[in-house]
């Protein structure tokens, strides 16, 4: 494992709910902290028998804070149900393991999925379940700004919400301008006695009408893949474009556009194609905050050193002759590089190809492929560099002429 990761100590574990807990993180070597944007998140070095795996988790706190980072961890256990299924290993170490005075290991803040403090827009900050937590990392920073804001979250019960009273407290000091609300699915007698929560059930058309004025709005979401594409497709249907909607996955990075057209297409013909996301295969329950984050493409995918499928020919070589910045000499196609692509995986996948990816931020080594000539260059360093000759096709953009083993 390359360099970049530092020794953190737990100054504090606090329990926010029933299944969240806070983790108040500060640098062992007493160095100042990594510079960290609003939306942010961490990665943590988790040990296992099978040795360390790299885990992210969102900065929940304000990053403008001197004194350490924030990150509050939902502990993502094995339902009842599943008994096959593990438990998460990152959230269930922390919650299980980690204390108060032990250490942990940490790389910089990374993530692209920011707030923009240069505009000047009203601000939507959008949350299911725990996906609340990069949102009051923003609304630590808009507390002072002149923006108005609305904190909207859902989530199951009194029980499982968290940090409810550290938002309240932001709004309190913003002088009107942040409006918070509260969605809870199921509310519990005990959340109806002590009117914890503003709605009940999910949160839909009806809901975000009577909250949001016509207006051009910035829109940030977080949460489970199914929250976040019913919430897409409501406020695309109410006319916000799309372009002001940043979001991110707790899951495998996809496109949210795309699973939005795959729900409205099921939906269409009362029936889900094979190849769609586990997520959309009961669309009642695409507004459950609490559902889990799946794949984005369960398509075959063919990898180097792979058998092809009975009946189905192998990709042809790319030929000599192949006109293109950028050659995947496997299919057989080429393409001309272009700033519309923002990293060569998306060249890729504009191209019709299908590499294996994840988080899409050079840090799980999904995207590693091989390079049969030419070189590239990196607009965000990988965590882990790849060894000469291969590639993180997530991060980085050609140099001129490049073949890839894809």
């Amino acid at each position: 494992m390359a360099g970049g990761f530092r020794r953190f100590r737990v100054a504090e574990k606090r329990r926010e709910s029933s299944i969240i807990s806070s983790f108040y993180l500060v640098p062992v070597d007493g160095e100042a902290l990594w510079p960290a944007r609003p939306g942010q998140y961490l990665t943590l070095r988790v040990p296992t028998e099978n040795g360390p795996v790299l885990k992210t988790y969102s900065i929940s706190g304000d990053v403008t804070s001197p004194n350490g980072y924030r990150i509050t961890v939902k502990r993502e256990a094995a339902p009842a149900d599943q008994p096959d299924w593990a438990d998460g290993v990152g959230s269930c170490w922390l919650h299980n393991e980690v204390e108060a005075g032990d250490e942990v290991e940490i790389a910089a803040p990374r993530g692209h999925f920011v707030l923009d403090e240069d505009s000047k827009r009203p601000v939507v900050l959008l949350s299911g379940g725990v996906g609340l937590t990069p949102l009051v990392s923003m609304l630590h920073q808009l507390v002072d700004a002149e923006r108005d804001v609305w904190f909207i979250h859902a989530c199951e019960d009194g029980e499982v919400q968290a940090m409810g009273e550290e938002v309240s407290g932001l709004a309190g000091r913003a002088g009107g301008r942040i409006r918070t609300h509260l969605a809870y699915r199921q509310p519990t007698k005990a959340d109806r006695k002590a009117a914890r929560f503003d709605s009940e059930g999910v949160i839909d058309r009806g809901v975000l009408q009577s909250l949001l004025p016509l207006d051009d709005y910035d829109v940030y979401m977080c949460g489970p893949t199914p929250f976040m594409v019913a919430m897409y497709r409501l406020l695309t249907e109410l006319g916000v474009d799309s372009d002001r909607i940043a979001y991110e996955f707790f899951g495998t990075a996809t496109s949210l556009e795309k699973l939005a057209q795959v729900s409205e297409q099921s939906e269409a013909r009362a029936s889900i194609p094979a190849n769609a996301p586990a997520a959309l295969a009961n669309l009642a329950f695409l507004t459950d905050p609490e559902a889990r984050a799946v794949d984005d493409d369960a398509r075959f995918r063919v990898h180097p050193g792979t058998e092809y499928p009975v009946g189905e020919a192998p990709p042809a070589t790319a030929p000599d002759h192949a006109e293109g910045d950028v050659v995947f000499a496997r299919s057989g196609k080429s393409a001309k590089w272009t700033e519309a692509a923002e990293s060569l995986l998306d060249l890729a996948e504009q191209s019709g190809l299908t590499p294996e990816f994840s988080c899409r931020a050079g840090i799980c080594n999904s995207c590693i492929c091989s390079i049969r000539e030419g070189d590239v260059e990196y607009f965000e360093e990988p965590l882990d560099p790849p060894a000469l000759g291969e590639v993180l096709l997530c991060c980085s953009r050609p140099s001129g002429r490049i073949v890839l083993d894809l």
